[in-house]
């Protein structure tokens, strides 16, 4: 059984006829042609899917698309504009935090939320902020770095 289900999508009103047990990241992935959002765990251990819902991050393989009716759902794809990356994403590159890149849109929804949380967080701020997202590249260093130069800035 189909059902209807209407959401906001990186800031364009999305509505779609699915089967409401799917899961937003399926049907951002699938349906939508979105794929930065990554498919990692499908358990909601390691934070690929992270995406954020009326501004908070959520694992995205554990929500079903049903829970997202009239909300703002926000990925990795919608952080860009005209072309230019966000700063976070200027912030990973130019640290280096990036290595297989796999984890990446998960960390920066991650810090996104975690900066508009609390402009200047402390670096223990930021390592628990990111600590449900997983990383098997950096060790986590350079993305604590590049969230850290962001503090106090304007993201």
């Amino acid at each position: 059984m189909k059902a209807t289900v209407c959401f906001s999508l990186n800031g364009e009103k999305q509505v779609v006829e699915v089967d409401p047990s799917r899961t937003l990241l399926d049907v951002i992935r699938t349906d939508l042609s979105l794929t930065g959002t990554k498919k990692g765990c499908g358990d909601g251990d390691c934070g690929g899917c992270t995406v954020l819902i009326d501004g908070v991050p959520y694992n995205s393989c554990l929500v079903l698309i049903a829970k997202v009716e009239g909300k703002e759902v926000t990925t990795i794809e919608g952080l860009e504009k005209n072309g230019q990356m966000h700063p976070i994403q200027e912030a990973f590159v130019n640290h280096g935090a990036i290595q297989c890149g796999f984890c990446t849109p998960g960390m920066i929804m991650s810090a996104k939320y975690i900066l508009d949380k609390n402009p200047k967080p402390t670096e223990n701020e930021i390592r628990q902020g990111i600590s449900g997202n997983l990383c098997r590249c950096t060790g986590y260093q350079k993305i604590v770095e590049a969230i850290g130069t962001l503090a106090g800035k304007e993201v």
